[in-house]
């Protein structure tokens, strides 16, 4: 069993952001993060799910993912995500992240869980330590996928 915790933050909406995430199985623990010059909060909660659940190298892991953003949360646990593929992601913000994110919830048996953010939640805490000093940083990465409507009229 992992057990993975997640945040992104932004300083500005858009402006600099990052993400940050905990992986945890067992006796090992692992920290991973990253900053960006000019993104969202949004993106960067899906960011730290994206990369942490890449993080997993054994195929078919049973993980349970925290993360504090309703966003991502609600997009799975709602089926959300689901309808949003059988539209091909038409109007859907960050629709490249999103099309990221779907062959990885197929490789591992993901079961996500919404915690409250800066409440009394250790890795949560952690996380949110993590993804602000990644914004803060001096190396900030572009966001690729970033547009100003971040809509997928960029990916058609």
């Amino acid at each position: 069993m992992i057990t993975i915790y997640t945040d992104g933050a932004s300083r500005g909406n858009p402006g600099p952001g990052g993400w940050g995430a905990v992986l945890m199985a067992g006796s090992h623990y692992k920290e991973l993060a990253q900053g960006y010059k000019y993104t969202t909060n949004n993106r960067m909660e899906l960011l730290g799910v994206i990369n942490a659940l890449k993080a997993v190298k054994k195929f078919g892991s049973s993980i349970t993912l925290y993360s504090d953003s309703k966003y991502v949360v609600d997009a799975i646990n709602k089926q959300w995500l689901t309808g949003w593929q059988k539209k091909n992601f038409l109007k859907v913000k960050n629709p490249d992240l999103w099309i990221q994110m779907v062959p990885l919830l197929k490789i591992h048996q993901v079961k996500f869980v919404w915690v409250k953010g800066h409440a009394a939640n250790k890795y949560n805490n952690r996380c949110d330590e993590l993804a602000t000093a990644a914004a803060d940083g001096d190396q900030l990465i572009d966001d690729t996928g970033y547009t100003d409507d971040t809509d997928n009229t960029k990916l058609l």
